[in-house]
């Protein structure tokens, strides 16, 4: 069985893995699509992100969909065939913050693909892989490229849980990459009265248009565009932030009106904050980070109509051109989510 593995910045090899066996409680899925995430493209330029480094190969991936090939002895609601989304999500259930209700932030998580802890968690860009059951979401409604959008999807959703009550509101959503994508839509979703997409990038901002954002800005273009909504204090109730970029996030906390909330998403290492306004204007900075019962509702919602995740998907290799595709999805003039086919 292969699997694609990040040893170092810049160096991804494909790799035979040894076949894993198959508990009571477990499935086994002949994976078909894996998206390429933020954090796998840190991994492949950078090495890491932030404090986080590789210090052993790891194989990437998280957000995967696939057909089950076997189940365990204990298994009964899945079948030999089924589609299904695997979450990546693999909290302990026994440590505190599992037990209060918190499983994202699982003191002992095994989440595909992360370099936080060492030994590394290893990720799912593999042929085959063997999940927990419950990880495995029936998603036969949907295709596998859809169905492995389910993950992203589900930070989004998370994200918007964290930002509270958002009908009526007015969202400005920084950044605009597949989760400020997504943030779009699951802000609309969610009954957002208004939506305005920023970015530096022309590209980008196109897919948060026909995402259905209100006004798109091109900030490296319209220097002065969101001084018209950071008069009197600001205009916006949430900002979305998804850049992890420090101008991205000072420029959107000046649009926020007093007592607005800030979501922060995106991750690329410490940032710092304009803290008299953060303090003047009463602002509220919530974390997103991951997600965990969101995941089915990501599903239920793609099969339902409700959220369309197709026009994000711009480029779809074979596993052979994996280098092909890590190149692909760095390229933000022409991708926006970049999959891999397994062939399965």
């Amino acid at each position: 069985m292969k699997a694609i593995y990040v040893h170092a910045a810049g160096d991804v090899r494909l790799s035979e893995v040894q076949t894993a066996p198959i508990g009571p409680g477990d499935v086994r899925v002949k994976i078909s699509r894996g998206g390429i995430c933020g954090s796998d493209l840190h991994y492949y330029q950078h090495g890491g992100f932030g404090a986080v480094r590789l210090r052993e190969p790891m194989i990437l991936g998280h957000e995967v969909a696939g057909h089950v090939s076997e189940t365990g002895s204990d298994v009964h609601h899945l079948r030999e065939g089924d589609l299904v989304a695997v979450s990546p999500s693999r909290p302990c259930k026994s440590c505190r913050f599992c037990l209060q209700g918190l499983p994202n932030q699982c003191l002992n998580m095994q989440f595909y693909g992360s370099a936080m802890p060492f030994p590394h968690i290893q990720g799912a860009f593999r042929e085959d892989l063997v999940a927990k059951a419950e990880q495995c979401v029936p998603a036969g409604k949907l295709s596998p490229a859809e169905a492995a959008m389910a993950e992203p999807l589900s930070v989004c959703l998370h994200a918007v849980r964290r930002a509270g009550e958002l009908l009526g509101k007015r969202v400005i959503v920084t950044g605009c990459g597949p989760i400020g994508v997504l943030a779009v839509l699951a802000a609309r979703r969610a009954g957002a009265a208004e939506i305005v997409a920023v970015d530096i990038a022309e590209n980008p901002l196109q897919f948060a248009r026909r995402a259905g954002a209100d006004r798109v800005i091109n900030s490296a273009e319209e220097t002065e565009a969101l001084s018209h909504y950071s008069t009197d204090k600001g205009t916006f109730d949430i900002l979305m932030e998804c850049s992890g970029a420090q101008a991205a996030l000072a420029a959107g906390i000046g649009a926020l009106r007093p007592r607005g909330v800030i979501v922060q998403l995106g991750l690329s290492g410490d940032m710092s904050l304009p803290m008299t306004q953060i303090t003047a204007k009463e602002l509220e900075l919530r974390g997103s980070f991951r997600f965990h019962e969101e995941f089915p509702v990501a599903i239920d919602l793609m099969s339902k109509g409700l959220i369309d995740v197709n026009p994000l998907l711009t480029h779809t290799l074979p596993l052979a051109s994996f280098r092909e595709a890590f190149e692909t999805a760095s390229d933000r003039s022409r991708a926006m989510k970049v999959q891999l086919d397994f062939g399965a």
